[in-house]
């Protein structure tokens, strides 16, 4: 042996002595170091180093790391079992099941008995959600370990996932009677019970697991969520605080409570929140759960939250595999921030929103309508919320209500409006003309609030003109559904969908004998059983299979403008900003959940061919620099110069800065509802995209009642042609801020009365056949 060969053996020696010393005396990251410079300086290392190294980089959680280095591991020994194996659990939890599923089915052609392979190629397939791939897997893994109680839980998940919830108790009850310590059956087995409607069945199974187990952190988390699940929101509050002394240093306790106090108290929340990041910051749920709350709170600078949400995000994405709801947090943030190349790296929107529905997410679908991209898409949207439905209805039917006995038909309608936006809220002051205006010789109207924070004026308003208000924060779906059946209405009215706070499981139950839809939620919702969504001629989608529900149609507007909402202050300025500027000045204050490149770019070239003008956003999110990086860089590639982006940072009180703007260019494919009428209030005009669906033809009903069928376009280049036009037109614009206000008052938007009168008049004639 040459003195070099000498030399650089004695140096592989004196790593590998380095790399064994440092993880003996627990100094991973050191001993990690060690061994990748080792492999690095020379890749033609023996078997153990490479699968000593892969083992040691999981243990860290470095998960991309354990897949670059297997890659060249298995390249050299292509028959080592461990290697595959672990490169497949890398991938797993990288999100990359595909390939999981690749190297664990090499794993187990080494080896067909190999234990640690059939497990972790069976949890790959549960995550995949193929209950069947798994069960048969787990059914090979039963026979070699006829009493491993873990494999059994595994097997009663993949029955869960095919819907055979009996066969899958069975499992986990074996699970238990197999081990007394096997704490994660002892939770599958009360959730799934819980689940199911069980929920006595479920409270008592996690009482004789705490008997085994009193001080099991797990169980008392649990006892909590079974709280939260039946919708027992202030004892479950109660329950954790009496908790909070002997487990502070917990990440899970605070966590519990974080979600506990989301709706009534976001500070106190994001408090605990922070508190159990800080304890186990590498819990991604924990992680994620703080990004939400941070992106949902108004305190404060709402924009701090956002931003702070956003980079806390960013950080997680590609380094780890994401549940569906991380995929639907993450989402919303990268959405409110226009981080659109974050946002493709989740997945294309459609298929994530597939997932969503079969997770029963229905909430995660809302953001889905400015997503599409073709007619298929809109289809496509609509085969999603059916499968939402369908899920909804199965859940609901575990659990049937009890309806009221066929009764004395009695000579008023009793119509039901369930809502927890009858508050100060767009919907509340939408839906004010409804409760100030029915006659109450023919009609008697209750609603439904599950409202969690605080009853406001317009709330108490509203509880004082109708004949009966049932504000119930605390009752969960089922609950709900029973007291609703009990007031024994005609028809019940949802107005929220599944928007915060929002019970929309409980149309699952059918509760009246008819059901509708309603303002809230700008798509058909899903479950069968909501026989009609209220539209106007304008709103209807052409294409019928663009809706589950029929239609139940208002002669001219879907909504009025209430006088609370609509109010003379603040006053519009008269002289237009293009008069008083010299240019013209476009602008949104629309949500940029709606906001997607092709329509960023189209509001850029308008700029572009309009010398001079400015664009204005009046949205929260404009005090967050990522979103104002990412709006002046979709403007710069179409040659518009940041200085010429205006951003203002507000909530709640923007109207004024309508004052600051020449015309509203409004959002497509989705469009703007409440921002369409709050922008021509103050005299700023809109240019509208009308499109195919429900979604897209909002602005259109609006413009088209107002007589602007003008600004009304159904191309993108024929959008875009409109807003140059109207901007060159200086005078036009003037007029136009002169008269909107009088011409809206004038339309059938501004009589309330005579719009109330026509809803009650198409509810009595959808009722009153069915009496």
């Amino acid at each position: 042996m040459s003195a070099g060969a000498r030399r650089s053996g004695s140096v592989m020696d004196e790593r590998l002595a380095a790399a064994q010393q440092a993880l003996q005396a627990g100094r991973t990251q050191e001993g990690i170091g060690h061994l990748v410079a080792l492999l690095e300086s020379n890749p033609q290392q023996p078997l153990a180093i490479y699968a000593g190294l892969a083992v040691q980089l999981h243990r860290a959680g470095r998960f991309v790391d354990v897949e670059a280095w297997t890659a060249k591991g298995v390249a050299l020994y292509p028959r080592s079992l461990d290697l595959w194996n672990t490169r497949g659990v890398a991938l797993r939890r990288l999100g990359r099941l595909d390939e999981a599923v690749a190297a664990l089915t090499t794993a187990l052609r080494l080896q067909p008995k190999s234990t640690a392979a059939l497990s972790n190629l069976a949890n790959t397939h549960l995550d995949r959600e193929d209950g069947a791939a798994a069960e048969g897997l787990l059914t090979k893994l039963l026979r070699l370990e006829p009493k491993n109680a873990e494999y059994q839980r595994l097997l009663g998940r993949a029955l869960l996932k095919q819907g055979r919830s009996d066969a899958a108790l069975a499992r986990f009850r074996q699970a238990v009677m197999l081990d007394r310590n096997a704490i994660n059956a002892w939770l599958d087995l009360s959730g799934t019970l819980s689940d199911l409607h069980r929920h006595d069945e479920a409270n008592e199974v996690l009482s004789r697991a705490r008997q085994a187990h009193p001080n099991d952190a797990r169980l008392i988390e649990g006892v909590a969520i079974l709280l939260r699940r039946e919708g027992r929101n202030q004892e479950a509050e109660d329950y954790l605080l009496s908790q909070l002394p002997a487990h502070e240093g917990e990440g899970w306790i605070h966590r519990q409570l974080g979600a506990a106090f989301a709706d009534a108290d976001r500070r106190r929340a994001n408090q605990h929140l922070r508190r159990a990041v800080e304890l186990e910051p590498a819990n991604r749920d924990y992680v994620f759960a703080l990004a939400e709350s941070l992106q949902r709170s108004r305190y404060d600078d709402e924009a701090a939250h956002i931003e702070e949400s956003y980079q806390v995000v960013r950080r997680l994405i590609g380094n780890g595999a994401l549940t569906p709801r991380h995929e639907k947090v993450a989402s919303e943030i990268f959405l409110r921030v226009g981080a659109y190349d974050e946002l493709d790296r989740l997945g294309r929107a459609l298929t994530l929103g597939r997932r969503w529905a079969e997770a029963g997410m229905h909430a995660a679908l809302m953001n889905q309508p400015p997503r599409v991209r073709s007619p298929e898409d809109r289809r496509e949207l609509v085969e999603l919320h059916r499968i939402w439905g369908r899920g909804a209805e199965a859940d609901a039917a575990l659990r049937p209500i009890t309806r009221p006995p066929a009764r004395t038909p009695r000579a008023k309608l009793r119509i039901g409006f369930m809502s927890s936006d009858l508050r100060s809220h767009p919907v509340g002051y939408f839906a004010l003309p409804l409760v100030e205006a029915y006659d109450r010789s023919r009609f008697e109207v209750y609603c439904y609030s599950f409202n969690r924070g605080e009853a406001d004026p317009m709330q108490r308003h509203i509880e004082s003109l109708v004949d009966a208000f049932r504000w119930r924060p605390a009752i969960g779906d089922h609950d709900a559904a029973q007291m609703i059946a009990d007031d024994d209405l005609d028809i019940l009215i949802e107005l929220g969908g599944s928007t915060h706070m929002n019970k929309l499981n409980v149309m699952s139950y059918k509760p009246a004998p008819i059901a509708a839809s309603w303002l809230g939620y700008a798509h058909s919702a899903g479950p069968s059983t909501i026989d009609y969504l209220i539209l106007d001629p304008y709103m209807t989608p052409a294409a019928p299979e663009l809706l589950i529900e029929k239609p139940l149609m208002l002669p001219h507007c879907w909504y009025s403008l209430a006088r609370e909402a609509f109010r003379p202050e603040p006053a519009v300025e008269p002289i237009a900003p293009v008069e008083r500027n010299g240019f013209v000045t476009f602008g949104t204050a629309n949500n940029p959940y709606k906001y997607g490149r092709e329509m960023l770019a189209a509001w850029a070239r308008i700029v572009a061919r309009t010398p001079g003008s400015r664009f204005m956003f009046i949205r929260p999110e404009c005090g967050s620099p990522t979103f104002r990086a990412n709006m002046a860089a979709a403007f710069a590639a179409e040659g518009v110069a940041p200085e010429r982006l205006l951003f203002e940072s507000i909530r709640g009180r923007h109207l004024p800065f309508y004052n600051q703007i020449d015309m509203s260019l409004d959002t497509f494919p989705q469009t703007g509802g409440t921002t369409t009428c709050e922008s021509l209030w103050m005299g700023a005009p809109v240019i509208t995209l009308v499109g195919e669906a429900l979604y897209e033809r909002l602005s259109y009903s609006v413009l088209m009642n107002l007589g602007l069928e003008e600004f009304c376009t159904t191309t993108v280049q024929a959008y875009e042609d409109a807003a140059v036009a109207l901007a060159a037109d200086p005078a036009r614009i003037g007029q136009l801020r002169r008269s909107l206000r009088d011409r809206m008052r004038a339309s059938p938007l501004g009589d309330s009365n005579a719009w109330a009168a026509d809803f009650f008049d198409a509810v009595a004639g959808a009722v009153e056949p069915s009496r």
